[in-house]
């Protein structure tokens, strides 16, 4: 990376206390509410209480990659600093998307996306030496008990026309 990024990544990760991400990438809980859900109250996919609602502060470079997984909840990205980020998503019916979160007019990009609840999903920086600042929002609250990292030969067996790209984003 060129040393503006790479003061840059670090400047973002000291400031804001960002740790590394077990998917990839860091990050740090900025929000977890005071208010809880109980189980009864919640789906059966649930095993205990959940906060109403968590947020992360998530920063990715270019030089790696946030690998596929899934959560029980829906996740809103919001797009910060940087470069634009992608979002690749599985939906429940098999169908792959690139999305691009970012912020520019000229280029038709999003600020905010929502992964539905249940989609495999991972994120990449294409820009060559750069990185995304993101932050992702979770209601129910994030636990990660509702957390599931991907397994390469396991995704690919269920999502055969997708090989390709769960390759290049799966560690394990």
């Amino acid at each position: 990376m060129e040393n503006n990024s790479e003061a840059e990544i670090a400047a973002l990760v000291s400031l804001h206390e960002l740790l590394p991400h077990p998917e990839g990438g860091y990050y740090k809980e900025l929000y977890r509410s005071e208010g809880v859900i109980s189980a009864e109250e919640l789906s059966p996919k649930f095993n205990g209480s959940r906060n109403y609602c968590t947020s992360i502060y998530f920063l990715l470079t270019s030089s790696n990659f946030s690998g596929f997984h899934r959560i029980k909840q829906d996740e809103v990205w919001h797009f910060y600093h940087g470069s634009p980020l992608t979002v690749h998503v599985i939906d429940m019916e098999g169908k792959y998307t690139a999305h691009k979160v970012g912020f520019s007019l000229s280029e038709n990009l999003a600020p905010q996306l929502v992964v539905p609840a249940g989609c495999w999903f991972a994120s990449s920086v294409e820009e060559g030496n750069s990185f995304s600042f993101v932050g992702c929002t979770v209601a129910p609250g994030f636990d990660f008990a509702d957390f599931e990292l991907a397994e390469r030969d396991s995704l690919s067996q269920v999502y055969p026309q997708h090989a390709e790209i769960i390759r290049a984003l799966t560690r394990i």
